[in-house]
């Protein structure tokens, strides 16, 4: 069985998270920048995220054999603090590098008119550059913040099949899926959804422009959900081919529309940055 997790926050997890994944069933995987868990003071924050988005983290990756790639942007969150809104300028040189192969989060959060403003603006830069975007919808007033942000997309320069619309549920599924965006799931241990009830969407919906995500952070999360959703929807009957289709296709073809999707592993190298993920030596 082959795995891409589409939304995963490494940089908040272990090297043992790495290993457990590939034992899984991962070999590629999508980390979208987000909100750090606390205020960031200013860009120069986002600046090295970012590059460690770009580096670090799929040297990490690379250990385990596992293809990293990121999506950058700055996060429905943050984008109501004008001490991180600079980023916004800034980003149009970071979307130029090749392992960025979508722009997000971006979103709502509070559905505030900064956040209006930053997902028009980020929209906008997806289509300047001919990426993808990964849109967050908000975990309050779900179905409000999709109809806000199908709004948004419908007044922008990208195309709804440009488009990923995440952490839908059973209320929000149906309205994304008639907006003709590709139609995202987070699955968590308690809160959003979890394996039994992704299965009952795939029941209703079908399998197509479907992908599911573990969305594991620093907060409670299980980085093999998408492997469970896997088991779950072969335990109900699903085939091998929808479980290929859901957890390696679909995230292959949303996010090939960069046309930077690279799923060859390199070889790891020794060192990033004169540094090892070992400690103590061998």
């Amino acid at each position: 069985m082959r795995i891409f997790d589409p939304h995963i926050h490494m940089t908040s997890r272990t090297t043992d998270d790495y290993e457990a994944m590939y034992a899984s069933g991962v070999r590629a995987l999508v980390e979208p920048s987000f909100w750090l868990g606390q205020p960031r003071t200013s860009p120069t924050s986002f600046f090295d995220y970012f590059d460690a988005l770009l580096g670090w983290e799929p040297f990490r990756a690379a250990q385990y054999g596992i293809a990293h790639h990121c999506t950058l942007a700055l996060n429905p969150k943050e984008a109501n603090d004008p001490r991180c809104t600079p980023v916004l300028d800034q980003l149009p040189r970071y979307l130029v590098k090749d392992g960025v192969v979508a722009v997000g989060e971006i979103g709502y959060d509070s559905m505030t008119p900064a956040e209006d403003h930053a997902l028009a603006a980020q929209l906008q830069l997806a289509a300047d550059h001919g990426l993808p975007a990964l849109v967050h919808t908000p975990h309050r007033d779900k179905l409000a913040g999709l109809r806000r942000t199908i709004d948004a997309v419908r007044e922008s320069a990208l195309a709804p099949d440009r488009v990923l619309l995440d952490h839908l549920n059973e209320t929000t599924f149906k309205e994304a899926a008639q907006s003709g965006s590709w139609l995202g799931f987070s699955i968590y241990p308690d809160t959003k959804m979890d394996e039994d009830r992704m299965v009952a969407v795939l029941k209703a919906h079908g399998t197509e422009k479907v992908l599911v995500n573990s969305a594991a952070d620093w907060g409670k999360s299980d980085p093999l959900k998408t492997r469970k959703v896997a088991d779950a929807m072969l335990a109900a009957g699903f085939t091998e081919d929808d479980v290929d289709q859901v957890l390696w296709r679909n995230p292959v073809a949303f996010y090939g529309l960069s046309g930077r999707l690279q799923l060859d592993v390199p070889a790891p190298e020794a060192l990033h940055e004169g540094n090892s993920i070992l400690r103590g030596g061998e």
